[in-house]
Formats: structure tokens, C-alpha cells, sequence
């Protein structure tokens, strides 16, 4: 996996978000639904943010807003990229957001969307292509990660789409770590893991808070929470927000 290319400053937020809003208009029913709100958070080097509550309080929508796949109805979303220049993802052009996604940004999402047909060694090593490096040497980092996961080589010259509800999620989790990112956003990464793979992810986790690199995250499973996070942001209906500070006993699993 590629290093990060600056030192992190661990004291000062990579990531602070204001309140954050997102609607969506129902133009056939002239209703406005809201998804999340007020939302007030922030994000630090080597730390794990965890976003928590029940099903419908919108924390998918919080970490789509971040990475802009939603664009945010209202709020800032300050952050500090790696020169230092602090830029508001909520307003920033489409054309720098993806620039930002190629180099500092990355994004674990519940379900894995690739190019179909594509070999899946060849998924996992798309955002080092991106960033320019050569096919072979990003597919070999690809198969190391792939391997890490417990990802039978049998597969890797295989489209995702024939794998597993399991075995695509792997190969999601290889695609979205594999960069190393400055900022990763994880939405339930380890739904579909069997234990085993469970306890790789949350190893390799651990390596990236080490190596500097700040996480927002979403767990099905409050034992995740407890193991991985530093601080917790909790939604709750009405859309309301909490936060709290991991003991320090907390975070061992």
C-alpha cells in the first residue's frame, strides 16, 4: 500500500463538519424529507470517528455528504488537505472533489460498484492506477491485499459480480484501503465478514490509525465500536447529535 506523503499533525482536525444537513424534495407529494441534521463533528489523524444510532438517523447520509456523493443542504465540511489548505467539500467544484477522491479521500461502501467483467485484482487496484502508478505494480498490491483478506486466489482473476455477498464485500474493502487515504470513510465495512476476516479488517485498521490516517466510520456491531473508536457521534431521531470521547480502556479489544 502507498504511504502517506506528508507527516500528519495529530493535533488539529483534518475533518470539521458544521451543521451538516441533507433533504430530499418529494416533488410529486410537496414534501421535504429530512435525513440528517444539525450534524457537528469532527475527525483527527490517527483516530477513529464513529458514527452511531438507529437505522433512519442518516448516518449513510453523513459520510455520503463528506465524500459528495449527496450534496449537502446546508453546513460546511472543513477539510485540511495535505498542504495545509482548508477547503469546504460542501462547495468546492465537482472537478476538485475528484481530484480530492483520487488523492486523499477514500470511501468503503456497503455494496461494491466496479466495471463489470473487470477482474477483481484489477478493482482493488484502480486508485493506484488513478494515482499513476504502473498496472503491474498496483495489481501486486492489489493480490497482497486481496490475500490479507482472505480472498481465494482462485478469485482474483474473476469479475466480483459471480462472488459471494461476502467475498464482494472483501474485495470492497481491498479497493477502498489499498490507497491508504488521508481521510477513509467506512459504511459498515464488516457486514457480510465472516469472524475471521472480521478480525483482519480490524487489524489493518488499527495500522492505518497508526500510520495517521483519520476514519469516520458506521459499525453494525457496537463491539467494533468499542475496539476501533476514539470518539463517538451519535444520531437519534429527531435528528439530534451526541458526542462522547472513548475511555481509554474502551478503545482495547
Amino acid at each position: 500500500m502507498t504511504a502517506i506523503s506528508e507527516t500528519p499533525i495529530l493535533d488539529v482536525p483534518i475533518l470539521d463538519v458544521k451543521g451538516l444537513a441533507k433533504q430530499f424534495s418529494l416533488h410529486e407529494q410537496n414534501e421535504i424529507v429530512p435525513s440528517c441534521s444539525g450534524v457537528n463533528m469532527l475527525a483527527f489523524p490517527g483516530q477513529l470517528a464513529a458514527l452511531t444510532g438507529p437505522t433512519g438517523a442518516g448516518k449513510s447520509s453523513v459520510l455520503k455528504c463528506i465524500y459528495r456523493t449527496y450534496l449537502p443542504s446546508e453546513g460546511t465540511i472543513s477539510f485540511r488537505k495535505v498542504n495545509g489548505e482548508v477547503v469546504d467539500l460542501a462547495r468546492i467544484s465537482e472537478q476538485d472533489m475528484l481530484q480530492l477522491r483520487r488523492s486523499e479521500l477514500g470511501f468503503v461502501t456497503q455494496f461494491l460498484h466496479c466495471v463489470p467483467r473487470r477482474p477483481a485484482e484489477e478493482v482493488v487496484a484502480e486508485p493506484l492506477i488513478l494515482r499513476g502508478m504502473a498496472l503491474a505494480d498496483a495489481v501486486a498490491q492489489a493480490r497482497e491485499l486481496l490475500r490479507r483478506l482472505n480472498v481465494p486466489e482462485r478469485l482474483w482473476r474473476l469479475p466480483p459480480a459471480t462472488f459471494s455477498g461476502g467475498e464482494k464485500q472483501r474485495v470492497n474493502l481491498a479497493r477502498g484501503l489499498i490507497a491508504k487515504p488521508r481521510l477513509l470513510l467506512l459504511d459498515e465495512p464488516t457486514a457480510s465478514l465472516d469472524k475471521a476476516t472480521t478480525g483482519q479488517v480490524i487489524d489493518l485498521l488499527r495500522e492505518f490509525k497508526q500510520a495517521g490516517v483519520a476514519m469516520v466510520a458506521i459499525f453494525h456491531d457496537p463491539e467494533l465500536v468499542t475496539a476501533l473508536a476514539d470518539a463517538e457521534y451519535r444520531l437519534a431521531p429527531p435528528q439530534s447529535l451526541t458526542h462522547s470521547t472513548r475511555a481509554p480502556e474502551a478503545m482495547q479489544s
